[in-house]
């Protein structure tokens, strides 16, 4: 058998009024809740909302790789647990 890990990706949004890392961090740990064997994740894109003359609002696109331990890793429906 092949040696190392195989992954599945999720695509997550985290949004935030405090920043960046905020949104980053909070996107993470709401995928850990429903999601195990989280590793990496990816930043995608970054938007924001602009108010008067500053930046208001940020929201982050991550994917986010679990490990897959099992075939039931490979549904839907056992991802999400």
């Amino acid at each position: 058998m092949p040696s190392g890990n195989v992954y599945r990706i999720t695509r997550v949004v985290g949004s935030s009024d405090s920043g960046l890392d905020d949104a980053i961090r909070g996107a993470v740990t709401r995928a850990s809740q429903t999601l195990r064997n989280l590793d990496w994740f990816e930043v995608k894109e970054i938007r924001g909302f602009i108010e008067g003359d500053a930046p208001r609002w940020y929201q982050v696109t991550l994917d986010i790789g679990f490990r897959v331990e099992s075939d039931d890793d490979m549904t839907e429906e056992s991802a999400a647990r």
